[in-house]
């Protein structure tokens, strides 16, 4: 869809059940092929809780492809803890297998 100011806006919105482990779920929106906001959400544990939404703060404006996610996304498992979850099942989750 590509609006009248000429901005391509496009929703998303997927789940991923970790094999033996929680259920993710993302909804991001991608204007010109980057992240414009994104929202995970299930019932993996992130310690300390409120740093899924640094997660989702240092994504916003990156270029959507794993080979500009995962940079990202190793940084940010590398500092916090997840249980149930891993780096590679957060890129599954947006990317497929």
């Amino acid at each position: 869809m590509v609006p009248e100011n000429g901005i391509s806006r496009d929703e998303h919105i997927s789940m991923y059940k970790v094999p033996g482990g929680k259920l993710l779920r993302v909804r991001f929106v991608l204007e010109e092929e980057k992240i414009a906001s994104i929202r995970f959400t299930g019932d993996f544990f992130l310690h300390p809780e409120e740093s899924i939404e640094e997660l989702e703060e240092k994504l916003r404006g990156v270029e959507f492809g794993e080979e500009s996610v995962l940079p990202v996304m190793e940084e940010f498992f590398n500092t916090y803890e997840c249980v149930g979850a891993e780096a590679k099942d957060f890129l599954v989750l947006l990317f497929g297998e």
